[in-house]
């Protein structure tokens, strides 16, 4: 049997990251395999209309150069329909802006990190062993990031299951099958260099030092081995294995 995986796209890649025409549909589908599922795609961010949940197997909600807190009007209604499928209990997945536009459906806060943005990789520590996506993950894992805002707090009943020492909140379980992950499971060396060469004067006007970040990189196939870890575990959650 073949599972349907609706893909809300809230945005696209840098042109750095995406100069060969793929995107982060494609860079997700590619780590979880392009037979696994019916992959559908629905650009809200464009007022593409969303189907059912009824008529979705799963979801993964996707990052998004836009920030929650602007409240945009595609990202509100987006917001709803997330807190239906939530209670409808479809298996969800929300990466970077998903992940906070999850928690703001929910009830959560988002906003500006206090500690302001983070791009490169990011050491984080896990908390939930029993957690069924990342519970299998080392304590101290790698990952790839790329974020200015943050959920400042989580919504009621959610579940703090990882942290990084810049955010205290980088992956929460809402409950049911719903996760967020701020960091971006997606993401290898490559991709992630893109991004840093792309927002380098920002980086530098905030204090980072681009060059340092880009050293810190793994260009290796092997360098975003937990990242594709998560994304294979939320895929068998999917299936329902």
């Amino acid at each position: 049997m073949i599972h349907r995986l609706l893909i809300v796209k809230t945005g696209q890649a840098v042109p750095e990251a995406s100069a060969d025409g793929r995107d982060f549909e494609h860079w997700f589908i590619d780590a979880m395999g392009p037979r696994r599922f019916d992959y559908t795609v629905v650009r809200v961010d464009r007022d593409e209309a969303l189907p059912l949940p009824a008529d979705v197997g799963a979801v993964l909600v996707t990052g998004s150069p836009a920030m929650v807190s602007d409240k945009a009007a595609w990202s509100e209604r987006t917001a709803g329909w997330l807190a239906e499928a939530h209670r409808f209990g479809l298996p969800m997945l929300g990466v970077c802006y998903g992940h906070q536009l999850i928690a703001h459906a929910l009830g959560g806060r988002v906003g500006p990190n206090p500690k302001g943005r983070r791009m490169g990789r990011a050491r984080l520590l896990t908390s939930a062993e029993d957690d069924p996506l990342l519970g299998a993950l080392p304590t101290q894992a790698l990952f790839h990031v790329s974020h200015f805002e943050a959920v400042l707090e989580p919504p009621p009943r959610a579940r703090v299951i990882a942290t990084a020492d810049h955010d205290p909140h980088h992956a929460l379980h809402f409950g049911g099958r719903s996760w967020g992950v701020q960091f971006h499971p997606e993401f290898d060396g490559a991709i992630t260099a893109s991004y840093i060469r792309a927002r380098a004067h920002v980086l530098q006007s905030e204090g980072h030092d681009p060059d340092s970040l880009l050293a810190e990189l793994d260009p290796t196939p092997s360098g975003n081995r937990a990242g594709r870890a998560v994304l294979e575990r939320f895929a068998q959650l999917a299936t329902g294995r």
